[in-house]
């Protein structure tokens, strides 16, 4: 008997614990309903990004980018692939030290720089020596990804929630994850979708310093912008951003109502801050610039070749010298400008319209007029003295105006940064339409048609994000439009393997992107169909053109078979008879396969 009242009373004890346990999730669901509904749009974003993980290859750059990751992480070395910053690679790379991958390591006294042949030998070594990891590789690095694209969402949240209140954030969370831009580039090892967290982090930063100036804020903003130099090099714009503020600061100190030394304390441990984060991400060395690397500056800056060794060496005492040859890198690239099309035209220098173009076709078109009306509602509101759009349209217009002066116009990724203020200027609009009483039930139906129609277009898209584009470009094939990774990169290569396995076919011609390295990992032996001197292209059935070259704008010919040099017009022209051809199979909307024998 006094068993069974225990017993009884344990039952009691444990019922009455899960019953307040609902209750209280009840009440802090009541409270937090903005936070509840986010984090579920964010879990399932997560889901889609795994799965689409699960079905596409790594990229072309992934290709390069996860062995130099794991190499910087291990050895400690940044020759490789130093025109990007090492940190986002080396986050990717972690699980590596799990997995273990075989590598081959370059030997002492070798040259490793960048622009050696023993770098690409290390790089073109590293996926055939993994052939039986590749799968865990390419999976678990890309998972690393997705945490960052997460975190954005969460970051987006919070940033709008502080400037506009938590309906108007849960509406701009949603609209990041369902935009197919996001998504095709929230799972890939690349530095595009981290510079987009980093740069709105540094505003958060920068806001939460501005309204309580102390020596940890201080602090916190310096990290901020230390992370967001070694995320990407381009976030070298928010340096002038800084250095404005510190100035303006100093100069209106007492309108302020704070010392100016106060205030040169802040900006000291600001960029103290700033320095320690770079040099740690480097691991606090600063190797002098590999003999490759030496005369890569001497071939293509010769002129000031001495003028840039100084620079070099005289800065590696403040920074690591390959986080200066990356940023030398970063500046030739954009002096020289990259092979690009747009609406059928060619050209190497790009356009200063090239951005607005491109994200004008490649986003979803109900988010696309959502945020030109967000834009307009938001100038006026600006024009009436709502400072907080400052903190939206401030950082949106330095972002533009940095990728319309840019020569580098090969991928709407590099514009990412600036689409998180489109979703929260977005969310806001939203949120306000919600709050008018007038027609109030028409508005409602807006809003949710809209968000259908975004989700309709997720759910079509699923899972192929990269090549992505809207209604606006239904006139021409996707490749007439734009180029290089806004139409292939290389993630169909395991869909045309197995096409090809399962007709018995284990050699293909083609010209892809990253199919020197991902069709090999899949047993095709891939044969590129341009010519190289003393190489003889074997026959097969098949040919393989992706959607990048049959555009054109980077196919690498510059001599045909006889050596006689292309012009530009013929080089682009060179797969020209392909696109008039209707391919027995098509692939993600980027691999196109002809079949041209039986």
């Amino acid at each position: 008997m006094e068993n069974a009242l225990k017993k009884q009373a344990a039952g009691v004890d444990l019922n009455e614990l899960r019953a307040r346990a609902r209750a209280a999730v009840r009440r802090w669901l009541a409270v937090h309903q903005a936070e509840a509904v986010s984090a579920l749009l964010l879990l399932l974003m997560a889901a889609n990004l795994l799965a689409a993980i699960s079905r596409k290859s790594i990229t072309n750059d992934e290709v390069v980018h996860i062995p130099a990751g794991y190499y910087h992480l291990v050895a400690g070395q940044f020759q490789l692939n130093n025109e990007h910053p090492p940190l986002v690679k080396m986050w990717a790379a972690l699980p590596l030290l799990f997995i273990q991958p075989n590598e081959a390591t370059p030997q002492p006294g070798q040259a490793t720089g960048n622009f050696s042949e023993e770098t690409w030998k290390y790089l073109d070594q590293f996926w055939p020596n993994n052939r039986e990891h590749f799968e865990a590789i390419s999976f678990w690095t890309r998972t690393m990804m997705v945490l960052i694209t997460l975190a954005l969402g969460v970051l987006i949240f919070f940033y709008a929630r502080d400037l506009f209140g938590p309906r108007a954030a849960t509406l701009a969370v949603a609209l990041y994850s369902l935009e197919p831009t996001v998504l095709g580039h929230g799972r890939l090892v690349h530095t595009d979708l981290p510079a987009a967290f980093v740069y709105l982090l540094f505003f958060f930063a920068l806001r939460y310093y501005l309204a309580k100036r102390t020596s940890r804020r201080a602090l916190l903003l310096g990290l901020a912008a230390g992370l967001a130099l070694v995320v990407k090099f381009s976030m070298i714009v928010l340096l002038p951003v800084l250095l404005c503020l510190a100035l303006g600061m100093l100069i209106t100190a007492p309108r302020l109502q704070v010392s100016r030394k106060r205030l040169a304390i802040h900006f000291a441990f600001l960029f103290c801050a700033l320095l320690f984060v770079v040099n740690a991400a480097y691991y606090f060395r600063s190797q002098p610039l590999e003999p490759a690397d030496v005369r890569w500056v001497q071939t293509m800056t010769p002129a000031s070749f001495d003028r840039w060794m100084i620079f070099f060496r005289a800065g590696s005492h403040v920074v690591p010298s390959y986080f200066l040859f990356g940023q030398y890198n970063v500046m030739l690239h954009n002096r020289d400008g990259h092979p690009t099309s747009l609406l059928g035209h060619y050209n190497q220098t790009g356009w200063w319209y090239y951005f607005p173009a491109a994200f004008a076709l490649k986003t979803s078109l109900p988010f696309l007029l959502l945020a030109l009306a967000a834009l307009g509602w938001a100038l006026a509101a600006l024009w009436r003295r709502d400072w907080r759009f400052l903190w939206l349209l401030g950082p949106l217009a330095i972002y533009v105006a940095l990728s319309m002066s840019s020569r580098i116009n090969i991928g709407i990724r590099h514009f990412l940064p600036a689409y998180s203020f489109l979703f929260i200027a977005g969310g806001v609009l939203l949120d306000r339409l919600l709050r008018v009483r007038y027609a109030r039930h028409l508005l409602i139906t807006l809003v949710v048609l809209m968000f259908g129609w975004m989700g309709v277009e997720m759910l079509r898209t699923y899972p192929d994000y990269l090549p992505y584009m809207n209604q606006l470009a239904s006139a021409h094939s996707r490749w007439w439009y734009l180029s290089d990774s806004n139409v292939e990169w290389g993630d169909d290569a395991r869909a045309l393997a197995d096409y090809l396995h399962a007709r018995g076919e284990t050699d293909v011609r083609g010209a892809l992107s990253g199919g020197w390295a991902t069709l090999e990992l899949y047993g095709i032996h891939y044969h590129e169909i341009f010519p190289k001197p003393g190489r003889l292209v074997p026959e097969t059935r098949y040919v393989a053109i992706g959607a990048s070259y049959l555009n054109g704008s980077t196919i690498p010919v510059l001599a045909d078979e006889q050596g006689k040099l292309l012009s530009d017009e013929q080089r682009v022209n060179y797969l020209a008879s392909y696109r008039t051809v209707t391919p027995e199979a098509t692939f993600g909307h980027s691999i196109f396969l002809y079949r041209v024998r039986d």
